[in-house]
């Protein structure tokens, strides 16, 4: 299917991607890294792609971070090597297939425990594999990860006695500071979290352990993460898409490249519309999904199958059959419900792709 008017033939619910905004997106990331001088290792988990994540090493990206093995199996095979799992392995099944990825690629994970570290470190042991680490600290959002400074120089030592693991640096999120409107105040909380993350990183330094790795930040701290004085690289991912939930409570002003087609299946009442697109199509729970090009819209509603718009006044559009176009609430929780995103360029079809991520959740 090809021509300017083959987007609105498409097949609905459809997930779309402007490559010109994206292909703008990424290379404003990428050139922002420079500038101050970090690495960029984009999360994988958001888009799930080849694709993307190609085009996010051709720009510039020295690996790619996701959250599950699967995704790092399906990154390796498609040969992407340096991977960075920002995710504890954990048990026997999984630490076995952990060792197996390492054929094909130098996968690092994250550690911030003794007993991980054991089990990884036997299974390299007996397997005769070298795995990369860092340990994950908690530097405020309080999910995972071992307290900063002391604690993180012990489990340092206890990594090094291990011959089988290198470890290569510190990891951590400053997910608590991405909702903080107030600019200033954003800054000033992430430049604290990371401030924990450089410290701990400069006292293991100190007593000979070699740091080479301090990876934080993401999309919702951006602007701020980039500048931290001894991060050397950020894992922000989301940002070449971005939706209603980076925009609204992340406050990232940057153009949106992924969208939801979906068709009018129903206009019940002159301000009643129903779209074939629900929550199996796009999430809602982080932040509502908003349709594109409508009259005045008083309430946005979702089930499984349906989405239903009431308008602030009667109208006779869109029709039944006619396409609306949603941005999404947030793609971590949308791309994953699709098994292709069609690829646009000014309003052409260019390409479709597999998401190759969808279903990697062990």
């Amino acid at each position: 299917m090809t021509g300017t008017s083959a987007k609105l033939e498409l097949d609905t619910p459809a997930l779309l991607v402007d490559l010109d905004i994206l292909d703008a997106n990424i290379a404003h990331i990428a050139q922002s890294c420079r500038t101050h001088g970090v690495n960029w290792r984009p999360h994988f988990k958001g888009h799930k792609t080849l694709e993307i994540a190609k085009k996010q090493i051709a720009a510039g990206a020295i690996g790619i971070t996701c959250a599950k093995l699967g995704e790092a199996e399906i990154l390796a095979a498609a040969g992407i090597r340096d991977i960075l799992i920002a995710n504890q392995i954990v048990g026997d099944a999984k630490i076995a297939r952990l060792m197996r990825v390492l054929d094909k690629a130098d996968v690092i994970v994250s550690v911030d425990s003794m007993e991980n570290i054991a089990a990884l470190a036997q299974a390299a042991r007996k397997n005769g594999k070298t795995l990369r680490v860092v340990i994950e600290v908690n530097t405020g959002m309080n999910r995972a990860g071992i307290e900063p400074g002391d604690p993180v120089v012990a489990l340092a030592g206890e990594i090094a006695r291990h011959p089988n693991l290198c470890l290569a640096g510190v990891m951590g999120w400053e997910a608590h500071a991405t909702a903080i409107a107030d600019p200033a105040a954003k800054e000033k909380a992430v430049a604290t979290a990371i401030g924990l993350l450089t410290a701990s990183a400069d006292q293991c330094r100190k007593v000979g352990h070699d740091i080479r790795i301090v990876s934080c930040g993401g999309t919702g701290t951006f602007l701020y993460c980039i500048k931290q004085p001894g991060v050397t690289e950020v894992q922000v991912g989301g940002a070449v898409m971005n939706d209603e939930h980076y925009r609204g409570h992340h406050n990232l002003d940057m153009p949106v490249s992924l969208t939801l087609l979906a068709t009018v299946t129903s206009r019940p009442t002159p301000t009643r519309i129903i779209l074939d697109a629900g929550r199996k199509s796009m999430s809602s729970d982080t932040a509502v999904p908003r349709p594109l090009n409508m009259p005045a819209v008083r309430d946005v509603w979702f089930s499984a199958e349906h989405a239903r718009l009431e308008l602030e006044a009667p109208s006779d559009t869109p029709r039944v059959g006619d396409r609306v176009e949603f941005v999404l609430g947030y793609t971590d929780t949308s791309v994953h419900l699709h098994e292709e995103i069609v690829a646009l360029r000014q309003g052409r079809i260019e390409a479709v792709w597999k998401v190759a991520g969808r279903g990697k959740i062990k």
